[in-house]
């Protein structure tokens, strides 16, 4: 069974730092991920938003 996963990076709104890599179903979820991360060069919980 071939996996429908792709790894993809989050990236910080405010300072454009990548901080985070996850995995997403691209079928399901077609739009971009955006989720509330804390961010270390911040020092805050903001919103990071997928990148490639």
């Amino acid at each position: 069974m071939a996996g429908n996963r792709s790894i993809i990076t989050l990236e910080c709104k405010t300072c454009k730092e990548r901080n985070y890599t996850t995995t997403k179903n691209k079928k399901k979820t077609q739009d971009k991920l955006a989720l509330s991360k804390f961010c270390p060069r911040c020092r805050k919980h903001v919103d990071h938003k997928e990148t490639k």
